[in-house]
C-alpha cells in the first residue's frame, strides 16, 4: 500500500525558506515582493485587523489541541494582591511614613489601604492552594482532567498558577499587552503562555474549555470578566457553569446583588448563577460535585 502525503504542495515554512534564495535585486528587494504571510509590515496595517483577530483567536485553539487541553478551571482576581509577607512589609513602611508625618492625610490613607491589602493577602495563599487542589485532584483523570488558568499577571493569578506548578502540573497563562502590570508570572506553563492584543478575544479563550471559574477579589479587569461571564450565562449564550465568588465579605461588601433584584434590573432566579465561597477547599468540593469527580 503506498503512503499518500497529507498534501502534495510545499509547506509554508517551505516556500517561505526558499523565497529567502532569490537574487537581490531591485524587485526582489522591494516590500511589495514579500510573501504576504511573512510580511510583519503588511499584516499590521489597519485593513488587516480581522485577520489578526482570526490569528489571535486560532493560535491558542490549536495549541492547546495540540497539548490535549479541553477543559479548564479559571481564576480570576486582582494583580495588585501581594504574598502576605509582602502585604505586611507594605503596611509596616505606610505605619514608619504616617508616624514620621502625622499631619499628612495621604499617608494615613495609604496605612488604610495597605491594612486591607493585608487583609486580602489571605487569598493569595488560597488561590495557592486552589490551583493546588484542581491540579492533583484530577490529574490522569478519565472524566475531566482540569487545567488551571489565569490572566497570567501577578498576585491572584501568580498564586493560582504557583500551586500548580508546585503541584507538578501545567497551567494557563493569557497575558495581554498593556503599558503597566501584566507580563508572564514565572509559573506559568512555557509553552502555554499566551499574548493577546485583544481583550475580546482574551476573554473568549477563558471561558472556551471552562468548567468553572473563580472569582477572587479584584478591580476592573476582575468584574469585567466576572460580568461577562455571569452576561453570557444568564443570556444562555453559554452553558452554566460553577461561578464561584471566593471571599464573601468583599463580594457582598462591593457588589450588592440583592439590590439589583430589588430594583428589578435581574430576576431572584439570576442569583443562583453564582455561589459565595471562602476557602480553596469550598470551591473545590462545589466543582468535584459538579463533575462527579
Amino acid at each position: 500500500m503506498i503512503e499518500r502525503k497529507r498534501f502534495p504542495f510545499p509547506s509554508a515554512a517551505q516556500d517561505a525558506q526558499a523565497a529567502c534564495l532569490a537574487t537581490d535585486t531591485p524587485q526582489t528587494c522591494s516590500s511589495a515582493y514579500r510573501l504576504a504571510y511573512a510580511d510583519p509590515d503588511f499584516l499590521l496595517r489597519e485593513e488587516l485587523r480581522p485577520v489578526r483577530l482570526q490569528l489571535e483567536l486560532l493560535k491558542p485553539d490549536l495549541v492547546q489541541a495540540d497539548e490535549g487541553i479541553d477543559s479548564t478551571v479559571v481564576i480570576f482576581g486582582s494583580a495588585r494582591t501581594p504574598h502576605p509577607e509582602a502585604a505586611a512589609l507594605r503596611l509596616d513602611q505606610a505605619e514608619r511614613a504616617a508616624a514620621a508625618a502625622p499631619a499628612d492625610a495621604s499617608l494615613q490613607r495609604e496605612v488604610a489601604v495597605a491594612r486591607r491589602v493585608l487583609a486580602n493577602s489571605s487569598y493569595y495563599e488560597q488561590a495557592r492552594k486552589l490551583g493546588e487542589l484542581i491540579t492533583l485532584g484530577t490529574r490522569g483523570s478519565e472524566n475531566c482532567e482540569l487545567v488551571v488558568v489565569t490572566g497570567g499577571g501577578g498576585g491572584i493569578m501568580e498564586a493560582a498558577n504557583r500551586g500548580a506548578m508546585e503541584a507538578g502540573g501545567k497551567s494557563i497563562g493569557l497575558n495581554i499587552v498593556l503599558p503597566f502590570e501584566q507580563r508572564p508570572n514565572a509559573y506559568i506553563t512555557p509553552e502555554l503562555c499566551f499574548h493577546f492584543h485583544y481583550f475580546a478575544i482574551r476573554k473568549m479563550h477563558f471561558l472556551k474549555r471552562a468548567r468553572a471559574l473563580v472569582a477572587c477579589p479584584g478591580g476592573f479587569g476582575t468584574l469585567d470578566e466576572l460580568f461577562e461571564t455571569l452576561t453570557l450565562i444568564q443570556t444562555g449564550k453559554i452553558d452554566p457553569v460553577p461561578v464561584l465568588l471566593m471571599g464573601t465579605s468583599y463580594w457582598r461588601r462591593i457588589i450588592n446583588f440583592e439590590a439589583l433584584v430589588e430594583e428589578g434590573t435581574i430576576s431572584a432566579k439570576d442569583l443562583d448563577i453564582f455561589s459565595y465561597v471562602d476557602t480553596a477547599e469550598e470551591a473545590w468540593a462545589i466543582i468535584k460535585a459538579a463533575y462527579a469527580l
